[in-house]
């Protein structure tokens, strides 16, 4: 019986499909099991460590019960992302008979693992900003453990769905949807007068279009890479479909097997991220002593962090009521707050805010000589300035009674609280890394099986699987480096249709149907789940 229910039945005849079964032996899933327990442990042991690295006791019983519960639901999201998209990559080289599925599947999840070790963090941030201001700086209130368990279960749980019918999901875009759900939750039950308090839209457009981007750039320049390609390379054995059960050429091979490697790298670490950010939210809210800044920061960058400091001051100062005000650090996080929720920083109150705000953060750092140093009683109030002020500069964005040079430096000074607060521990990499890696190993035949078989109406050649891989290494990769999350499902799925429809040999219209039809509705069905969960859980905590 064939492992996915979308469409019709598959044009490519049953011998012709690659066997893939003998994934599920008992010394497999003993591994399995035994490097999934190592890791949890492994996660464990680390928060121990950082905690007693600062000075810090163990945390209070029911913290440290919310606190497992949320990595756990995390670390389940990555799993899942993990099964669901990684298969994308892995599809091509099974269908082209250029490695074996197990080896393919365990190829793909150790490159992921090593994709989300080695990246930058940026993407988790940019996920993190969708978040309402007020519930990411309160993390570890009720309202804060809601929110990452609504969103976090919301997505896992349309992830699953659309996995069940084989249908090529973005789980990407099923974590924005979330994520949108649960501030128009939190904008629906704040008090009257607080109706800015829900979803930051300007972010919401950025992350979206990157989103909406993907299928369209997958398609169109698959597409024509392939018809490129068969102007560059002549060698008609790239253009053919594997001959039963036989591997292709060498070189053919070798290319393909490339193209897994490099998506597999680049969804690690564009994908392997977006969990990450939550992640340290919740470590933030649950034992911000030893998460809420970036103490590894060393000595040495401190005396540039005080300036950079003293710079913004004075030239917020100068853009400040000419009156002195007699405001406190509490009024001045309260003006600014305001001013994010409202997404309008323009105004002499709002720069007298951040006035005082860079001050209180350079004088912090100035008195305890480092970030490592700021002790636990502080730290809440150090990493909220740093937050709020950093936010501030990002939503000023090109204001216009700024000259260049006071651009300049403000951007400096952003960079400098990005470095402080904008931090992943390396045992968070490697957890996220596992729990893909492992998820990529886990209920990937759906996925691969709608890829190879159901989206064109002949068998994959070896330069169309090529094709699309180029494509969706080169997009994701690049996106990474710009902090973009988009969509490895989008990208591939679509690249893999552009080369079917190039190449003349047609695209079967009913799972396009079927793949659009989740991509238009996940995001309405992840924002209704998400927000109900998140009223629900409001009222149980």
């Amino acid at each position: 019986m064939s492992e996915t229910t979308l469409g019709s039945p598959a044009e490519i005849p049953a011998p012709s499909r690659p066997d893939m079964n003998g994934g599920n032996k008992p010394l497999h899933v003993a591994l399995f099991f035994i490097v999934l327990i190592g890791a949890l442990g492994f996660a464990a042991f680390s928060i121990l460590q950082d905690m007693h690295s600062v000075g810090e006791g163990a945390l209070a019983t029911g913290t440290f019960v919310m606190l497992g519960i949320a990595l756990i639901i995390a670390l389940a999201f990555e799993f899942v992302n993990g099964f669901h998209d990684t298969a994308n990559a892995v599809a091509t080289v099974i269908y082209t008979r250029s490695l074996p599925p197990l080896v393919a599947v365990i190829w793909s999840g150790f490159w992921n693992f090593l994709g989300v070790a080695l990246s930058t963090g940026a993407v988790a941030y940019s996920i993190v900003t969708l978040l309402p201001v007020e519930l990411i700086l309160q993390a570890g209130s009720s309202a804060g453990y809601a929110m990452i368990f609504a969103l976090l279960i919301a997505a896992i749980v349309w992830n699953l769905v659309t996995w069940a019918f084989g249908i090529p999901n973005s789980s990407s875009h099923a974590l924005v949807g979330s994520i949108m759900g649960v501030g128009l939750a939190n904008q629906l039950m704040s008090p009257t007068g607080a109706a800015t308090q829900g979803v930051d839209w300007g972010q919401v457009e950025k992350v979206f279009s990157a989103l909406l981007f993907s299928p369209i750039c997958g398609f169109v320049m698959a597409g024509l890479l392939l018809l490129v390609m068969k102007v560059l390379v002549r060698n008609k054995a790239l253009y053919q479909a594997p001959e039963g059960d036989t591997p292709p050429p060498l070189w053919i091979r070798a290319l393909l097997i490339f193209t897994c490697t490099g998506v597999s790298f680049s969804h690690g670490g564009n994908d392997g991220q977006k969990g990450m950010g939550l992640i340290m939210l919740i470590l933030i809210g649950a034992a911000p002593t030893a998460y809420a800044l970036n103490r590894a920061m060393p000595e040495s960058a401190m005396p540039a962090f005080i300036q950079s400091s003293s710079e913004a001051e004075k030239i917020f100062l100068t853009h400040a009521p000419k009156e002195p005000t007699a405001l406190t650090a509490e009024n001045a996080r309260e003006i600014v707050g305001a001013g994010l929720r409202a997404k309008s920083i323009a105004s002499p109150e709002t720069y007298d805010a951040l006035a005082i705000l860079s001050d209180d953060i350079s004088a912090s750092v100035k008195t305890y000589g480092s970030m490592k140093a700021v002790p636990a009683a502080a730290v809440p109030n150090v990493r909220t300035d740093m937050y709020l002020v950093a936010d501030a500069i990002r939503v000023m964005g090109e204001a216009q009674d700024f000259p260049p040079a006071e651009k300049k430096s403000l951007k400096s000074f952003q960079s400098e609280l990005y470095h402080g607060t904008r931090f992943i521990p390396l045992w968070v990499k490697i957890s996220v890394a596992i729990a893909l890696g492992l998820g990529t190993m886990v209920g990937w035949k759906r996925i691969v099986v709608t890829v190879g078989e159901k989206i064109g109406k002949t068998h994959m050649t070896y330069a169309e699987g090529a094709s699309a891989e180029i494509v969706a290494m080169t997009t994701i990769g690049l996106a990474e480096g710009y902090g973009l999350p988009v969509s490895t499902t989008h990208i591939l799925s679509s690249g893999v249709a552009g080369t079917m429809a190039a190449n003349g040999s047609g695209v079967q219209l009913g799972t396009l149907r079927s793949m659009a039809l989740a991509w238009v509705t996940t995001l309405p069905a992840a924002m209704a789940i998400a927000g109900i969960l998140y009223v629900l859980f409001r009222q149980i905590f």
